[in-house]
């Protein structure tokens, strides 16, 4: 009797990639790209072509050590990198798609003050972003204190502190 090969199921839906931008500054299309990876689908389609997939939407990491301890003012690499989130985002004017803004922080200060000090900075970034010209109604905002850290192994690093930018 020969053995039968069990069916593999397709691998599950991966969570989205995360992407350190450091303090590089990216493109508009490398942004466009990552956060609205659909879009190339629609644009083949339009053109007649079939789609086969695209990859997953990326959420990005701005910048490592981009916060001071207990701050939420936004440092001048920052505001680099947030204008081109900001010329990409205010051609989705009008769209039904949201983007996360999602704060952190290091373990330096007591879970509550952390929990806030997040949500101040994520605010901070969605009101940057709106004052460049993105549509308010499509950013969601999100504090999650220092429960996900960077770093796992130094909750305090700099690294913690940061705010991540992605597709719900």
């Amino acid at each position: 009797m020969a053995a039968q090969t069990p069916e593999i199921p397709p691998p599950a839906a991966s969570a989205a990639e995360v992407l350190d931008l450091g303090k590089t500054v990216p493109t508009a299309e490398a942004i466009n790209e990552g956060l609205f990876p659909d879009d190339k689908c629609k644009e083949l389609e339009a053109s007649g072509f079939k789609c086969m997939g695209f990859k997953p939407a990326i959420k990005y990491s701005l910048p490592a050590t981009s916060f001071k301890v207990g701050s939420a003012e936004l440092p001048t690499t920052l505001k680099k990198q947030l204008d081109v989130f900001a010329d990409v985002l205010k051609t989705k004017k009008n769209s039904d798609r949201k983007v996360r803004v999602i704060g952190h922080a290091d373990a330096s200060g007591t879970p509550a003050a952390n929990q806030a000090l997040s949500v101040k900075r994520a605010e901070s970034v969605r009101d940057y972003l709106v004052s460049k010209g993105a549509d308010p109604a499509l950013l969601l905002i999100e504090g999650v204190g220092a429960s996900e850290p960077k770093n796992p192994a130094k909750p305090k690093a700099d690294e913690n502190r940061r705010v991540e930018i992605g597709r719900k």
